[in-house]
C-alpha cells in the first residue's frame, strides 16, 4: 500500500463521513433556525425549547436515513477497505 492509496482511501472516508452526517446536521440547522425565529417573535427564552425539538428532529432524521447510512458504510467497506486488508 503506497501513500497515494492511503490518502485516496482517507479522502473517500472523510467524504463519506461528511455525506452521512449531512442529513443530521441539516435537520439540526433547520430546526434551530425555526425555533430561534419562534423565540425571537414571541420573546420566549426557554432553554429546553431549543434543545428538545432539535433532539427530536435529529432522532427522526436519523431513523429515516439509517438505511442510507448503513448501505453507504457497507459499500465503502466492501469496495475500499476489504481489498486493502486482503492485499488485493
Amino acid at each position: 500500500m503506497t501513500e497515494n492509496d492511503f490518502f485516496d482511501v482517507m479522502r473517500q472516508g472523510l467524504w463519506l463521513a461528511v455525506s452521512i452526517s449531512m442529513p443530521l446536521l441539516g435537520a439540526a440547522l433547520v430546526t434551530g433556525v425555526v425555533i430561534g425565529l419562534f423565540q425571537a417573535l414571541t420573546s420566549i427564552q426557554e432553554m429546553t425549547l431549543t434543545f428538545v425539538p432539535k433532539l427530536g428532529a435529529m432522532i427522526l432524521v436519523f431513523w429515516a436515513s439509517m438505511s442510507f447510512m448503513s448501505a453507504a458504510l457497507v459499500t465503502f467497506m466492501r469496495s475500499e477497505i476489504a481489498p486493502l486488508i486482503a492485499g488485493i
